[in-house]
C-alpha cells in the first residue's frame, strides 16, 4: 500500500505544473547564494516575472525575490567571524547589498536586530555557551 501511495504522489508531483521551472530557477538561486536578478532567471526560462513569481507563490510560498534574498543574508551571516573584527561596510558590498543601509535594513527584516546588536548577541551567546554547536559557526 505504501508503495502504491508513493507512486502516486510522485506522479501528481511529476504532473505539477511549473516545478521544473521553480526547481531550475531555485537551483540557480541557490548555486548564486541569491545573488542573480530575478529578472534575469525569468528572461532565460523564457517566462514573465510574473509568471515565475505566480509558479513559486503556488509551489513554496514565497516569490523567487524573497527566496533570492534569504539565501544572500544566509550566506552573509554565515561567512561572519564573530571572533574577529567585521567591516560592516566591506561585508555589505562583498555580499552584493547596494550599500551599508540596505544591509541594515535587510539585517532587521530577517533577524529583528541591527547588525552590531545581532554581533554583541552571538559573541554573548558564545562566551556564555562554550562547546556548543554554534561555537565554530
Amino acid at each position: 500500500m505504501l508503495t502504491l501511495l508513493e507512486e502516486d504522489l510522485m506522479r501528481r508531483l511529476c504532473e505539477t505544473p511549473g516545478l521544473a521551472l521553480v526547481r531550475h530557477t531555485s537551483s540557480v538561486i541557490a548555486a548564486t547564494n541569491g545573488a542573480v536578478p530575478v529578472g534575469d532567471l525569468s528572461e532565460a526560462a523564457g517566462v514573465s516575472n510574473t509568471h515565475l513569481a505566480q509558479r513559486y507563490k503556488e509551489l513554496i510560498g514565497v516569490t523567487p525575490k524573497r527566496l533570492a534574498r534569504s539565501h544572500r543574508f544566509a550566506a552573509t551571516v554565515l561567512a561572519i567571524n564573530p571572533a574577529e573584527p567585521i567591516d560592516w561596510g566591506e561585508l555589505a558590498g562583498g555580499a552584493g547589498y547596494f550599500d551599508q543601509a540596505h544591509f541594515g535594513h535587510e539585517f532587521r527584516t530577517f533577524t529583528g536586530l541591527t547588525p552590531t546588536r545581532y554581533i554583541e548577541v552571538r559573541r554573548r551567546f558564545l562566551r556564555e555557551h562554550p562547546g556548543h554547536a554554534l561555537d565554530n559557526w
